[in-house]
């Protein structure tokens, strides 16, 4: 029996979905759902659902019960994540369970001095964890989806540029489907004991790329301008735009190059090419 958490998340559906197109059956799946009135669409694919939440170690340890392989979507409460985490591994030992995927990371840079610490620190110690606990285990180092990054560069045809601190940094981003397919086929099949995949692109880009392919796609000239750290905090202060401390640290560890990792691991997989960023945008920003 495979338990996916996060299941009525964006990411979990996805890779029931493609566990289901690989023909695992819907009765050797179960979801892992804080709420089961979100979950009707799955209960009415045959799936097992498992009330269970990261914050209530009782729920887990009932959720987990004769389960052999579980999908541990990394939880998105920053604050408490990391003690989430290890409620998580407890009780996937206290269950018995045999195999732990679990979506982690992608950074070159870990440790406190990094912009992306308040997100690596719990990956960094869950991935500790798992190695440590005796548990098989599978980390997936995931990378920032593409489909973030129309948010990061905003509204650019009616600006003309893009205006982020991320100089010549890189980002190797993959789409979130195309990470969940591949996903789906660790889960369903034999091989990925004790080993961690980079599920990131195999091509990574610069915004100054991000610029030239809207401008070839709409006709419309894009700029990137990257001011410093402290010209963009003004910036947007003076024009009263919020923008989530997080958002802002991925930007500026893309531009220490922390972001610029790049990888088959995915396509091997699947078993084809990863979508590029500018087919990507092509349907972003296509005109009709």
């Amino acid at each position: 029996m495979i338990l996916v958490t996060g299941a009525t998340g964006y990411f979990g559906k996805l890779t029931i979905d493609f566990l289901l197109s690989k023909g695992i059956k819907a009765s050797q799946i179960a979801a892992l759902v804080r709420n089961a009135e979100k979950a009707t669409d799955l209960s009415k694919k045959g799936l097992k659902i498992c009330i269970g939440d990261y914050n209530d170690y009782p729920s887990l340890i009932k959720a987990f019960s004769g389960i052999d392989k579980l999908l541990f979507v990394s939880g998105t409460d920053l604050a408490n994540r990391t003690s989430q985490h290890e409620q998580v591994l407890k009780a996937a030992m206290a269950a018995g369970i045999r195999h732990v995927i679990y979506t982690s990371g992608e950074a070159k840079t870990e440790g406190p001095d990094s912009p992306l610490w308040t997100f690596t620190e719990a990956h960094v110690k869950t991935e500790k964890w798992l190695k440590e606990s005796g548990l098989t285990y599978t980390i997936l180092k995931n990378s920032l989806y593409l489909e973030y990054i129309p948010y990061f560069i905003g509204n650019v045809l009616e600006t003309g540029m893009i205006y982020l601190p991320a100089g010549n940094g890189k980002i190797s981003a993959a789409l979130r489907s195309e990470m969940a397919e591949a996903t789906a086929v660790i889960l369903a099949t034999e091989g990925h004991e004790n080993k961690s995949y980079h599920f990131v692109n195999s091509e990574a880009y610069g915004y100054e790329d991000v610029a030239r392919y809207i401008t070839e796609i709409t006709g419309k000239t894009i700029n990137y301008i990257s001011p410093t750290e402290e010209e963009f905090r003004a910036t947007l202060q003076q024009q009263g735009i919020a923008i989530p401390e997080e958002y802002i640290a991925i930007i500026l560890a893309q531009a220490r190059g922390d972001g610029e990792i790049v990888s088959d691991d995915m396509e091997k997989l699947i078993g084809r090419k990863l979508t590029p960023m500018k087919a990507f945008l092509q349907g972003v920003y296509q005109r009709g």
